[in-house]
């Protein structure tokens, strides 16, 4: 480590970005140091629906406790939106908007241009579901209005570094908290398990889950490794001055569904981070302040991405729910206690949790929720020393009993009678401390009541025989406020000072005076005095004079922006854009088939359908798909990579090269390649289309058809087709459904000897993989050429129910997506659809055939109109 420089040039602090589910979570933040909050609202389109959230109506008295106190609040409008719901949205925005709330994170394309054109001076923040990953994907989105960028998790330093060298958006990125083994934006798991959708905030966390690996049809044994996508919590303050140095303007801590006493634990610890990072260059985090970190919540601490890709670092996959600190491992049993050597302290009332062997019953280990650590847990109901020389049970009363242990103790700790199965507890099993209620004291004592944390006020008195006493307040700008400027006030008393007799007032005296500010937001900063002719300043007119320089600017910080709100505006975006009377006449729907095999799209083309899509996992192939395809007179397409990430462009233009027909884009990046190229382009499913504004933008960027969003259900999708042209969706009719989209690489973590793919070896090109949930479905786990993996649905979903609805509704383009199906199988599929499109068979006769021809049989998925939101419970 390279000595600390003198003189090191200045270094403007990023901003500290904290959650608060609740009142209390924003004081907490505050209190703890936090530059900015970032909350939801309690009428829906945010990320975190189970959050208590804040009504409409208590933002004004929020943004005047933030502006106060020199805190920026951003609210979460981060889902996407459906057309039935754009009045409400407006409602929303309105709302935001005339609070002073001082950004809104977006994931909606459509949102996006709603708030834009209700509010102008309302900055909009990309929320890291908008799925920007690339200097290349900012440049597009670019032209919503975007004023920030939330990055994804998965980028390292280095992916951030030549991002911020190739754009000058400001960028926000994570730096704490659990981290989604999926990308934001791109996990349909629970929509598709459950119909619970991630995109709509209400997130099952199926990730956490169990899962078994099957290779090449054998169940691997992987020991204790059962949580393949569950990863270990971001703690990425060791990486903070790297960060810095990447050109990352905010860094943000996860967790709207913590408690205020996470909140305030650990926004305290990375503003001291911060501090330090900036004071010195480095970070320093003591063995305490990472425990503290971690009895708060915690899976494991890693350092997520921001290092690059470690697989196994990533995901351990021992263990899914909160663990806390490791405290030791049992050493031996009596009764109600275990004994252990202590790694960390411990005192009566602490909740600890210990590794178990299984119920008997598999029942049972899934009982009342779907985490299933095996872990048992208990508070300490006593706690005594160890003597090595004790026999038996009957000398127990020679135990020194204790209140609190420190680590290194030798100790007997007990459970109350009941709490703990000890016969599913083994020697050396792994005891985790999780609970602190010392620790939850004292964090709770950093907030509520009286500010405890104060901003700055400088003082200028002027002090003249013969004139008034002029006192004046100033608060400086906001340093992560570009906007803000520096405040001040003047007080003036109403009579002329007069000489002094005995005591002519001082600098010394001004300072202890004007310092009196308990109870308030301010601490005295700089005192600029000018005292001439020894005059005497009466204390109770000094006293006076303060409060109301301190008043007056308290009423200044909570004024509310001034900004233009136009509801009008945005009432005109809800109307649709689809005129039913005008008919492009009978036109015969088409058939896209997406093949991820050669054989699947040499049986498309020999079928004549309508339209190819190669999506392969060698790139080199698609060249070989071209030519299969031409040869036959068939349009042929190419799927890009669904993330384009710094350095990966040139593998959007290597099937470029290959001069497809069209491309079907997953990202921004490559739309606007293709575009750019002249290359006819559909948007696909990840864009996130789930309403006319949505599609318009992305029509309007020179895509010729986008894809409905998985996340409509039948009626969605309706009110989706009734606001837009049918000339512009594309409707997926059968697919597999993508549930997790990775970062990560399950083949890598468990079948390889490596920790990424520099070292991996490419297990992925020669086994066939699938995971195995706890009701027994097998998930097929696939790698792109980018080496991202994808979990799809073991069961096919069909839209066959709807399909002649939609034609009648002039939709023109249908897609079937194969997966892992032969030749033959491809064949059927493909008939049996094509003849659904031409009238031949009914939906009900598509559903039965392909049950009787599939082992795993068919659901309607996400185009059913009614699920149970608890399937995946």
């Amino acid at each position: 480590m390279e000595p600390i420089r003198e003189n090191r040039p200045a270094i403007t602090p990023p901003e500290l970005l904290s959650p608060a589910g609740s009142w209390d979570c924003a004081d907490a933040a505050v209190e703890n140091g936090a530059d900015a909050i970032y909350f939801g609202v309690d009428r829906g389109f945010n990320a975190r629906s189970r959050a208590a959230n804040f009504g409409l109506g208590d933002l004004p008295a929020l943004m005047h406790m933030l502006r106060r106190r020199g805190v920026r609040g951003y609210v979460t409008l981060n889902t996407l939106v459906f057309p039935s719901e754009m009045q409400s949205l407006i409602e929303v925005v309105a709302a935001i908007a005339e609070a002073g709330v001082d950004a809104v994170l977006v994931q909606d394309f459509g949102v996006a241009r709603i708030v834009r054109a209700i509010c102008s001076e309302l900055e909009i923040h990309a929320s890291t579901q908008m799925s920007l990953t690339s200097a290349e994907t900012i440049a597009v989105a670019a032209d919503l209005g975007l004023t920030r960028v939330v990055l994804a998790r998965e980028l390292s330093i280095a992916e951030i570094s030549k991002i911020r060298a190739a754009t000058s958006m400001p960028l926000e990125a994570f730096i704490h908290g659990a981290l989604c083994v999926a990308y934001s934006g791109q996990c349909l798991t629970s929509e598709s398990l459950g119909g619970r959708s991630a995109n709509r905030g209400q997130c099952a966390q199926a990730c956490r889950l169990p899962y078994d690996l099957v290779c090449d049809g054998e169940d691997q044994n992987l020991g204790d490794v059962r949580y393949l996508l569950s990863p270990q919590d971001l703690a990425g303050y060791a990486a903070i001055p790297d960060m810095i140095a990447a050109g990352v303007n905010s860094l943000k801590i996860e967790g709207r569904l913590k408690t205020p006493e996470y909140v305030a634990n650990i926004t305290g610890h990375y503003r001291r981070a911060i501090d330090q990072a900036v004071a010195q260059g480095v970070v320093h985090m003591s063995a305490q302040d990472r425990q503290e970190m971690e009895l708060s919540f915690s899976r494991g601490f890693a350092p997520g991405w921001l290092e690059g890709n470690d697989h196994k670092r990533l995901v351990p996959g021992v263990r899914a729910a909160k663990q806390g600190i490791v405290l030791g491992q049992v050493a031996d049993i009596r009764g109600d206690e275990i004994r252990l050597t202590l790694a960390a302290d411990v005192s009566l009332g602490d909740g600890l949790a210990i590794a178990s062997q299984p119920p008997t019953s598999r029942d049972d280990a899934y009982a009342g929720s779907g985490f299933a650590d095996n872990h048992q847990g208990g508070r300490i109901y006593s706690l005594a020393l160890h003597h090595r020389r004790q026999k038996s049970a009957a000398s127990k009363g020679a135990n020194e009993k204790l209140k609190t242990a420190v680590a290194g103790s030798d100790v007997w700790i007990g459970f109350a009678r009941d709490s703990i199965d000890f016969l599913r507890i083994e020697d050396d099993a792994i005891v985790f401390k999780n609970d602190d209620p010392k620790l939850n004291k004292k964090l709770a004592a950093t907030f509520g009541g009286k500010p405890r944390r104060t901003r700055p006020i400088d003082f200028r008195v002027e002090a003249k025989v013969g004139e008034p006493l002029r006192m004046t307040g100033f608060v400086p700008a906001s340093p992560h406020d570009e906007d803000s400027e520096p405040i001040h006030v003047e007080v003036i008393s109403d009579s002329p000072l007069e000489p002094a007799r005995k005591h002519a007032i001082t600098r010394e005296v001004l300072i202890d005076k004007l310092g009196r500010l308990g109870g308030t937001v301010f601490h005295l900063g700089r005192l600029d005095a000018e005292i001439s002719g020894a005059p005497i300043v009466p204390l109770a007119m000094i006293n006076s004079a303060r409060r109301e320089v301190v008043e007056q600017l308290g009423k200044k910080l909570e004024e509310c922006p001034v900004r233009h709100v136009d509801v009008q505006r945005g009432q005109s975006l809800i109307r649709g854009m689809r005129d039913d009377a005008k008919r492009a006449g009978d036109v015969a729907p088409k058939l896209a088939v997406l093949c991820r095999t050669l054989q699947q799209l040499e049986t498309a083309v020999g079928m004549g359908v309508d339209n190819v899509i190669a999506d392969f996992h060698d790139v080199r192939i698609h060249r070989d798909a071209v030519r299969i395809g031409r040869a036959a007179g068939v349009s042929t397409w190419i799927a890009s990579i669904r993330m384009q990430k710094p350095g990966e462009m040139g593998l959007i233009r290597q099937i470029l090269k290959y001069e497809p027909d069209g491309v079907l884009a997953r990202n921004l990046a490559a739309i606007d390649a293709a575009v750019t190229a002249r290359i006819p382009t559909v948007a696909d499913f990840s864009l996130n289309v789930a309403n006319h504004r949505a599609a318009e933008w992305l029509i309007g960027r020179g895509v010729q058809r986008v894809t409905a969003s998985y996340d409509l259900n039948a009626d969605q999708l309706d009110s989706l087709i009734a606001a837009t042209p049918g000339s512009w969706i594309e409707v997926v009719m059968h697919q597999h459904m993508p549930m997790f989209h990775m970062e990560h690489c399950v083949f890598c973590s468990v079948l390889s000897p490596g920790t990424n793919k520099t070292n991996c070896g490419r297990p992925c090109d020669r086994h066939v993989v699938q995971l195995r949930d706890r009701v027994g479905k097998m998930h097929v786990l696939q790698a792109d050429i980018a080496c991202r993996n994808t979990l799809f649905n073991a069961t096919p979903q069909s839209a066959a129910d709807v399909v002649g609805s939609l034609i009648n509704r002039q939709i023109g383009w249908f897609r079937v997506e194969l997966l892992d199906e032969s030749a033959a199988q491809a064949e059927k599929m493909v008939r049996l659809y094509r003849q659904l499109l031409d009238g031949q068979v009914s939906g009900p006769d598509v559903w039965r055939t392909l049950a009787a021809d599939n082992r795993v049989g068919v659901t309607r998925g996400t185009l059913e109109a009614k699920r149970n939101p608890l399937a995946i419970l």
